[in-house]
């Protein structure tokens, strides 16, 4: 959330940050909620002077023995005054809020300028494209083959963009959670943290998911939110709580479900397992002080990254544009992981420095050493990984002429051995 003040004293940029970032938003309406509240503020304590000036003279009177009963019966035309207009300020002040957090994020200074993912800009490759003798087929070809994706039965209990995984499929699903956190936690220093799935409506607005995208959200009839990934939950654990510097940066990570109802998908990855309601990652989530979170930001990419390396996967590194960032991000990072079956590059991972933007949400600060007052800490998140789209890549990586696909071999003793999963 962006500051009051702030928006207040540079309305122009921000207007052009949100044309920049292909937002609608028109910020007069926040100049004028914004003027009608300090005009309400201004009169509600003229009002209250008034009444205290009146409040002293009643008491002199009584003392001096005088009828004060007209004087009363004005301050109760103040005081019901007071009332209204204590009403109509929280209805404004509820709009303001509102707005407030409606607004997105302010995007780095490094952040490219562009419209939409066509001016996105590609920072790296790893890995070369491995040269088929046979065409390639797409992950839910070889996964029906097979018969351990079976999507008509998971249509059948869940509806579209539901999948059931069976065998081999299942195994790997798991053996890609538990080698995500082992590397994680052993090698990159994160801490691991299982965390409720279901959650209350302000830990979705303290890391941006409310009240913005709440179509996007699966809500139960008691206003609580299935999370949509343990962002949510990990960037939560220190609200509304002070941490001293010294405690900072705090690495962790996570698996969860996550739950999307993809609003604003539609038509889109109809087949496989690309775009779920439901669907497994591990997260990593950074609180860093503002002075270090940027190289933060390049160590969780390395982090991500070293994933894809150890399962042999080839990606690129893209840059997000002003256009095509998320609401609360203000500098990302993707990697996107090769498809042969697709002959494109798609997202895996996604590595977003919010700046400050959701700790003034949840009120998550740091004391600095030395220095009594407190500020708000800089919050980091990132997919270490997707894991259904790196099951899908290894699927479609490593598939055979005969339909059969190998194991990695980072991830052979996860699955007890099995080298290749074939029919």
């Amino acid at each position: 959330m962006l500051d009051l003040r702030f928006i207040r004293e540079n309305i122009d940029m921000l207007q052009e940050m949100l044309v920049n970032r292909g937002s609608n938003i028109d910020l007069q309406e926040f100049v004028k909620l914004d003027t009608e509240r300090r005009e309400i503020l201004s009169q509600v304590e003229m009002l209250k002077n008034k009444r205290n000036t009146e409040s002293a003279e009643v008491a002199r009177r009584k003392k001096a023995g005088e009828d004060a009963s007209e004087i009363i019966a004005e301050m109760g035309k103040v005081s019901a005054e007071i009332k209204e207009l204590d009403a109509k300020l929280a209805e404004v002040e509820e709009k303001v809020t509102y707005f407030q957090m409606t607004l997105p994020n302010m995007y780095h200074t490094s952040t490219p300028i562009g419209k939409d993912e066509e001016d996105n800009v590609e920072i790296r490759r790893w890995g070369t494209p491995r040269e088929f003798t046979f065409q390639p087929k797409e992950h839910w070809e070889i996964g029906e083959k097979l018969e351990i994706l079976d999507f008509e039965r998971g249509t059948k209990l869940g509806g579209s963009r539901f999948t059931i995984y069976r065998g081999a499929a299942a195994r790997l699903e798991r053996a890609l959670i538990s080698f995500m956190l082992d590397t994680h936690t052993t090698e990159h220093g994160y801490t691991e943290h299982l965390t409720p799935f279901i959650v209350r409506r302000e830990i979705c607005e303290g890391t941006g998911q409310l009240p913005k995208f709440e179509e996007d959200m699966y809500k139960t009839t008691d206003d609580m939110f299935l999370i949509s990934t343990s962002e949510i939950t990990l960037t939560n654990i220190h609200r509304q709580e002070i941490l001293n510097e010294s405690d900072l940066p705090k690495y962790y990570t996570a698996y969860s479900p996550c739950f999307r109802r993809e609003a604003g998908s539609y038509g889109r990855d109809l087949k496989g397992l690309i775009r779920q309601h439901q669907f497994n990652k591990v997260e990593m989530v950074k609180l860093a002080t503002p002075e270090t979170s940027y190289d933060e930001l390049e160590k969780m990419v390395e982090n991500a990254e070293a994933i894809l390396q150890k399962l042999g996967l080839p990606y690129r590194v893209i840059q997000l544009c002003s256009g095509d960032m998320g609401f609360g991000a203000a500098k990302t990072y993707d990697l996107e992981v090769w498809l042969p079956g697709q002959n494109k590059f798609r997202e895996i991972s996604s590595c977003s420095n919010c700046g400050d933007f959701q700790a003034r949400r949840m009120g998550l600060k740091y004391r600095p050493e030395g220095n009594s007052k407190s500020e708000f800490c800089h919050t980091l998140n990132g997919s270490g990984l997707a894991v259904g789209r790196t099951l899908l890549a290894i699927m479609e990586n490593y598939q055979q002429e005969d339909g059969s696909f190998l194991i990695p071999e980072v991830l052979v003793p996860y699955m007890g051995g099995m080298t290749v999963v074939k029919k």
